[in-house]
């Protein structure tokens, strides 16, 4: 087994402050465990989230959840990917027993929902140290902020061919989300009415998911004018500048006053979840991909449930199941059946990861990379 080593990573100390780019000590993988040489981390709302204490977690802590990288190092009884392989990172890692796993739905298994809330790795430990000695935290079992990280082998996926690991790790989160929102969690039909508030790297891929089931119209909705171009370029044919306007009475009018039969929520805000469910035809579905902070409330005419049959739910990795699904994924991009390079804005050294967070802000980023040579 290797020893430790260290690693240069982007460390969170506390909520609301700027990351700390240092050197951290990764210890080597244990048992059921491997080391990965991140090559490719993505730029994500969902880290923002926790760097801004929406999401509070235990501090200091490496955040970064998507990416792609090559196994460095592996622990005793690894036996799904060696020493060379490239692998995506499973930011929910799944034990494959648990009642979740066994019903189809990895994402909610309890394991990795432990991993996400504690930063702890499955044992109740962390393989990080600062050079003080210090113990810091993971970010749902991956933390692909740091040049090397040691993570369970349940929260890798091998690739099985070769595959540009920028690419992979687009599809790490984003691209999975988004997808798998419409085609899994809201189950669209060809044909189908599609509006997607939020055009950003999940709200993005949404509409390409939107595409992929050959929905009759895809309604892009932002409250950036500038987020139309991408929109329509993957796929929306029209957009709402819900700045200028009330977005449900605009997708009405574009659905002839019946609305539409699917609406994806991939903000993470309550009066756009409130919105999405409004725009709903009758027997729509309207599913809610965006994290809010643990305080947010959305309120919904529940009358709506029982007297037009709306459907109002929530989807984590876009209801998909990734060990599976990830790979799939890639499959039909090399298909043509979705885009990845122009999702990607630009990229980034793990040093400028601050200035990455700074453009996510400011809306100037579809989707931006970390990326090691």
């Amino acid at each position: 087994m290797s020893e430790s080593v260290t690693a240069l990573a982007a460390v969170l100390y506390e909520a609301g402050k700027p990351l700390v780019i240092e050197e951290v000590e990764v210890a080597a993988p244990q048992a059921g465990e491997v080391r990965v040489r991140m090559k490719a981390a993505g730029i994500c709302h969902s880290d923002l989230h926790v760097m801004k204490g929406d999401l509070p977690m235990p501090c200091p802590i490496i955040p970064g959840h998507e990416g792609a990288g090559i196994v460095e190092s592996v622990g005793e009884g690894v036996t799904s990917v060696q020493v060379g392989d490239a692998v995506i990172p499973i930011w929910r890692a799944s034990c494959g027993r648990c009642v979740y796993c066994m019903n189809g739905k990895p994402a909610l298994c309890d394991m990795g929902t432990a991993m996400r809330f504690t930063g702890l790795m499955p044992d109740g430990g962390t393989r990080f140290r600062t050079l003080k000695g210090e113990s810091v935290k993971h970010y749902a079992g991956v933390s692909t902020f740091a040049s090397l990280s040691t993570m369970p082998e349940a929260a890798v996926v091998k690739l099985e061919r070769e595959f540009p690991l920028w690419k992979a790790a687009l599809i790490g989160c984003g691209v999975i989300t988004g997808i798998g929102a419409v085609l899994e969690a809201a189950q669209a039909r060809a044909g189908d009415a599609v509006a997607v508030f939020g055009c950003g790297g999940i709200g993005l891929n949404a509409i390409q998911g939107a595409k992929m089931a050959s929905a009759g119209r895809i309604i892009g909705v932002d409250r950036d004018a500038g987020k139309e171009a991408k929109a329509r370029e993957l796929g929306a044919t029209d957009f709402v500048d819900a700045s200028q306007c009330d977005p449900v009475a605009a997708i009405k009018a574009l659905t002839g006053g019946l609305g539409v039969e699917v609406a994806i929520e991939a903000i993470g805000d309550p009066v756009a979840m409130e919105q999405a469910f409004d725009c709903l035809r009758k027997g729509g579905t309207c599913v809610v991909a965006g994290i809010t902070g643990q305080s947010a409330r959305a309120r919904i005419n529940t009358n709506q449930l029982v007297y037009a049959e709306k459907t109002f739910k929530g989807t984590l990795y876009g209801s998909m199941k990734p060990r599976v699904d990830l790979l799939r994924l890639i499959a039909l991009h090399e298909q043509g059946a979705f885009k990845l390079e122009e999702l990607l804005t630009r990229t980034y050294r793990l040093e400028e990861i601050n200035e990455a967070y700074e453009d996510l802000q400011g809306g100037r980023l579809a989707r931006g990379l970390i990326v090691w040579e």
